[in-house]
């Protein structure tokens, strides 16, 4: 038998479920700012922060770099993009570029974000976002341009 509970633990399901993520733009239940259409089913959602959540890098066919979210492994990934890479320094949240139709924006989950915190360079001092960042043996200048109004910065 399985409950709700149990499914987020089955990463077909979660495939399921975040491939179905989108911003909620039907006008109902505007509190909660995204949507998941499962079927006849609209499951209404609202998080802290952002609904993607990073958890670990990983190597596609041993060729492209991604970064795997919500905890579904292999089944949901994303591609990873070194220059994209921006921390807020008044919250300490690292982000990513994430798939457009779930808000744009993905949260890179703590323990991954103090890994990469590990290979930031700030050229113009800690109190700003980092200018660089090395991954892989190569230093990549960071754009923090894409993310300009869609973080809330709290």
């Amino acid at each position: 038998m399985k409950n709700f509970t149990s499914c987020f633990k089955e990463k077909k399901f979660l495939r399921f479920f975040f491939n179905q993520l989108r911003l909620n733009n039907s006008g109902r239940y505007k509190e909660f700012p995204y949507l998941s259409i499962c079927g006849k089913e609209r499951n209404f959602i609202r998080c802290d922060d952002c609904p993607i959540v990073f958890t670990h890098v990983m190597l596609k066919d041993n060729e492209e770099t991604r970064l795997a979210h919500n905890h579904a492994g292999d089944l949901l990934t994303f591609r990873f993009e070194p220059d994209k890479v921006v921390m807020i320094p008044e919250t300490g949240r690292v982000y990513h570029p994430a798939p457009e139709r779930a808000g744009g924006v993905g949260l890179i989950r703590s323990k991954l974000a103090i890994e990469f915190s590990k290979h930031f360079t700030f050229n113009n001092g800690e109190g700003n976002p980092p200018t660089h960042f090395t991954f892989g043996g190569t230093t990549y200048e960071l754009d923090n341009n894409w993310y300009k109004g869609r973080i809330k910065q709290t």
